[in-house]
């Protein structure tokens, strides 16, 4: 009779989106064992820690998490972790507030990007409106306070300076660069605060609140980061994919919306002819749609963006700054835990082509 169980690792390869050849052997599966134990008690705890007296904001706290999503961050700290005490309490407690900070900035991202759905769900604000969902945000940031002032003053930094980025990324993409600003580098810079910073506090947290050695902590951190640009760089180019039903939006949304993405970028920065009509008619139809236009106007000036340059130059940026997460790596002992997070940024490169 055949087992049903799955095997220690399985479930975990599969969240970080790779084969569980990583969690072979004692070692492998004693890490992976360690990091599902760890994010079960994430789980349950997320369950109450997003809860609210009043059931307004109970209902509106709970939405986004009760939607799902891979845990990414949560993981992350329980893997660097596993570099020195393993799951401890407070571990466990950073994580969760890493990920309840995530969760509150998506309600204030969805708000200001006019989204319509998010992890399968309409966004918190077509749901209760704008004003609501924004306050949401503002409840789960207290939370995530909350949890991070148990741990003392270095995880009360560590939250804060992370909150700070993420609000200077938000900021810095609303306003667009300035005159002055080298638009690639400015685009850079928010996709590390907004995204990276993140990122970054999750590995760098398990480290500190694991005790495990001090001079893992700056490779953790840079990898983070780098890794958090490396995934919004692949996202610009998934967003031009001409097959919306494995990427389940509608291609170019965000360019359709205005936003500029790194692909558009480069674009504007090619002086030959095809390179600024093409960047003018893109710039034509955002207009015309924020006018009220029917965002299908885009369509072939978006095909031809796909097939631009621009966009390959993108990729193999997005290449760049993950083999530079991957080197980060170097000063960590090698084994399962270095492996894991190798994979993961690998893995990340993987789903673009």
């Amino acid at each position: 009779m055949t087992s049903s169980r799955v095997a220690p690792g399985s479930r975990l390869a599969s969240r970080l989106g790779f084969s569980d050849r990583v969690f072979i052997g004692t070692a492998g599966r004693r890490v992976a064992r360690a990091i599902e134990d760890g994010l079960e008690k994430v789980e349950t705890g997320l369950a109450e820690d997003v809860r609210v007296a009043d059931p307004l904001a109970d209902a509106a706290s709970r939405y986004l998490y009760a939607a799902g999503g891979k845990r990414i961050r949560p993981v992350l700290t329980l893997l660097a972790a596993q570099l020195g005490d393993g799951n401890t309490e407070q571990v466990i407690d950073v994580a969760k507030a890493l990920e309840i900070t995530h969760l509150g900035s998506l309600y204030h991202d969805d708000v200001m990007d006019g989204a319509d759905r998010r992890r399968g769900v309409p966004a918190a604000q077509t749901v209760w409106g704008n004003n609501i969902a924004i306050l949401t945000g503002d409840i789960l940031f207290s939370r995530a306070s909350q949890l991070m002032s148990r741990l003392g003053e270095r995880a009360i930094r560590l939250q804060a300076d992370t909150f700070e980025r993420l609000v200077l990324g938000q900021m810095h993409e609303t306003i667009g660069a300035q005159p002055d600003d080298d638009p690639i580098e400015f685009y850079i810079q928010v996709l590390a605060d907004k995204t990276g910073s993140l990122i970054a506090a999750a590995t760098q947290g398990g480290v500190i609140f694991s005790n495990a050695p001090s001079e893992y902590e700056e490779p953790l951190r840079v990898y983070g980061e780098k890794i958090g640009v490396a995934f919004q760089l692949l996202d610009d180019v998934i967003d031009l994919s001409a097959k919306p039903e494995d990427t389940g939006k509608v291609p170019g949304t965000d360019l359709r919306a205005g936003v500029p993405t790194m692909p558009y970028l480069l674009l504007k920065a090619e002086p030959d002819d095809a390179s600024i009509d093409l960047a003018s008619r893109i710039d034509d139809g955002v207009a015309r749609i924020a006018d009220g236009a029917d965002p299908s106007i885009l369509d072939g000036p978006l095909t031809e963006l796909r097939d631009h340059t621009g966009t390959q130059k993108t990729l193999a940026l997005a290449h760049s700054w993950t083999q530079d997460a991957i080197d980060a790596l170097a000063p960590l002992p090698r084994g399962t835990v270095r492996e894991a997070l190798t994979r993961f940024a690998e893995t990340l490169v993987e789903r673009s082509s």
